[in-house]
């Protein structure tokens, strides 16, 4: 098979949206420290939404990116928590697998913490291909070609192969 078809995991990242409570952003970053070990960094608006009283620049949620081997054990943690059972719209057709997990102690081995009550938040897995560089490298960029994109069955299969998770309908 040809290696530049081998399909891996690029980044996992964790979303919690807070909203403009500064009480639940500060709770959503020590789940996140409390989760990796690591330190997350607020989400801030774009859009001014003025019925929601949203101006640009305000922090509304916290996240973090994780790349590697601290991204494969993760993703493992939270698909357990999942049952290893995702629907099928949980995919994409670029090759991204998001899902929520609504409390954060349903996965193993993580305790409750107090200071942060209850919790949930989106986990986003990107997958990519070698040779997806062409689209960000800076001198001639070009798009990825089409053959060579992951879509959502290709996606699906690598998820059920590395992960032995099954992938049931909607």
């Amino acid at each position: 098979m040809n290696q530049m078809k081998n399909i891996r995991i690029e980044k996992l990242t964790i979303n919690i949206g807070t909203g403009k409570d500064q009480k639940n952003l500060e709770r959503g970053l020590k789940l996140i420290k409390h989760l990796t070990g690591k330190e997350g960094v607020k989400a801030l608006t774009n859009k001014r939404i003025a019925a929601w009283g949203l101006r640009p620049g305000l922090p509304i949620g916290a996240k973090i990116t994780l790349r590697g081997n601290e991204a494969e054990e993760l993703a493992k943690r939270f698909l357990e928590t999942k049952d290893n059972v995702l629907k099928e719209s949980c995919f994409d057709n670029f090759g991204n697998v998001s899902f929520g997990i609504p409390e954060y102690i349903d996965i193993p081995g993580i305790e409750y913490n107090p200071d942060i009550g209850i919790m949930g938040f989106q986990v986003t897995i990107t997958l990519y291909r070698p040779g997806y560089r062409i689209a960000r490298r800076r001198l001639q960029s070009r798009k990825v070609p089409r053959a060579h994109r992951i879509n959502k069955e290709e996606a699906i299969e690598f998820i059920k192969k590395k992960f032995n998770i099954k992938v049931g309908e909607d």
